[in-house]
């Protein structure tokens, strides 16, 4: 069943996309969005998770700029809601997405999250700053740069709490593959499971079946991945 539901932050109401399994769940999953909006294909990836068995949301990041929806080729208006975002902020819409799902049962430690470009970053930052299930990161930017007033990915890598999987593509223009592999050395630093991959044939958005860059035999691989880290690292 999904609905969306109203949580309380400190910069206002926030929606969440909220689906429950068929049957007990497994376990629960945060899907943070593209800087497109929680679109048709975050919430179809939500369902996903869902079919999975997981209990999964995705949180509405934009909702200081109106929450809008983001069409695919439309850049020119993504930034002024990508500039009202910021680390508390963000910790923030997290923190009042992971009591949503402790109201219904989830710990921490049974909570993944997944993040596509965008969301991949911001779940790189709560797989810092919080102690979760584990979390996954597909293709999200600030790599050697940091975003959201942050420092770059290699820097907070070492600081890692949560079991980690980044997942890129070696065609992606906006993340050099050296940077990757900075990455993924900075990551093996810190005090959990780790890893990174790449995909030779795969470009920024790869897992995305909405856009043109999609890579269907990229992005099969990916989904089977994270459900194993997801399977692995997040108790029953």
């Amino acid at each position: 069943m999904a609905t969306t539901v109203t949580l309380a932050t400190a910069d206002g109401d926030m929606g969440l996309y909220d689906v429950e399994p068929d049957g007990a769940p497994r376990g629960a999953v945060i899907v943070v969005q593209e800087a497109f909006g929680v679109n048709d294909h975050i919430q179809d990836v939500t369902r996903r998770f869902a079919a999975e068995g997981y209990r999964a949301v995705a949180p509405h990041l934009f909702h200081r700029t109106g929450d809008p929806v983001i069409g695919y080729t439309d850049y020119d208006k993504i930034m002024p809601h990508f500039q009202a975002l910021s680390e508390g902020g963000l910790l923030g819409d997290l923190d009042a997405t992971i009591a949503h799902l402790g109201s219904a049962g989830f710990e921490p430690g049974r909570v993944g999250i997944v993040g596509f470009c965008m969301g991949g970053t911001v779940t790189f930052l709560a797989s810092v700053r919080r102690r979760l299930g584990a979390g996954v990161t597909f293709y999200g930017g600030g790599v050697g740069e940091g975003r959201f007033g942050l420092p770059s990915l290699v820097e907070l890598a070492p600081g890692l709490q949560t079991p980690w999987l980044g997942l890129y593509g070696d065609k992606d223009q906006g993340i050099p593959v050296a940077d990757v592999e900075r990455l993924r050395v900075a990551a093996a630093e810190a005090p959990v499971d780790t890893e990174v991959v790449r995909y030779a044939d795969a470009d920024h958005g790869f897992h995305c079946d909405a856009r043109a860059s999609y890579h269907k035999e990229s992005a099969a691989d990916a989904w089977q991945r994270t459900l194993a880290w997801f399977g692995a690292h997040l108790p029953s």
